[in-house]
């Protein structure tokens, strides 16, 4: 019997070292042939502050305060899925997009809060974009002027405070297309760098 339970014991000890070793084969070194892109989508947006529509010029004279132009400001997060197709672990170090409500870039921002992914696994991230009304004014009749009059029939300053007031009331019950173009992010693992690209819209 003595022997017969040293025998279990070796056996035991000797199958908990094989099933050791083979775990630790199964572990993947990340190389620059195995670096599998990661993925980034748009998972939704939200419509995280919201003050109405408004603008004023410096010419009205405020209650307390110095005059100037300000327009309504407009805080939306969008939630990114991240997901890492490979058997190790990931680091993003990166997230970058520009926003345009109906093609019409508005606004680009970024995270650089790092986090890692496990292997196999999906994180999610939330970004937030603030749009001042009176940024967003100037961004529209520079960038945008041309595609606004041919939006529109119209253009200036008129036309382009016209076309925000629309956005910013119907952004609660998100009445319009958001795009998110140009997305890119830097992902990393044991020194390999690699820049994925994305882009969405919401509401689909």
């Amino acid at each position: 019997m003595h022997k017969t339970s040293k025998l279990l014991t070796c056996l035991a000890v000797a199958a908990a070292v094989a099933l050791l070793s083979g775990c630790a084969g199964m572990m993947t070194k990340p190389t620059q042939q195995n670096f599998k892109a990661p993925t980034v989508s748009l998972d939704s947006v939200e419509v995280a502050h919201y003050w109405g529509w408004w603008y004023f010029s410096k010419k009205v004279k405020p209650t307390v305060g110095t005059a100037g132009n300000y327009g309504a400001p407009l805080d939306l997060a969008f939630i990114f899925n991240v997901k890492n197709p490979n058997s190790y672990p990931v680091k993003m170090e990166e997230l970058k997009f520009t926003v345009a409500f109906e093609n019409f870039d508005l606004n680009t921002v970024s995270s650089t809060e790092t986090q890692w992914i496990p292997a196999g696994k999906t994180n999610q991230i939330r970004v937030h974009a603030m749009f001042d009304g009176r940024q967003s004014l100037l961004s529209l009749l520079v960038t945008g002027g041309f595609k606004l009059k041919a939006k529109t029939g119209k253009a200036g300053p008129g036309a382009a405070l016209k076309q925000l007031a629309t956005w910013w009331k119907k952004a609660p019950e998100f009445g319009f297309p958001i795009f998110v173009k140009e997305g890119s992010a830097v992902f990393k693992a044991d020194g390999l760098d690699k820049v994925v690209t994305f882009k969405a819209k919401f509401p689909e």
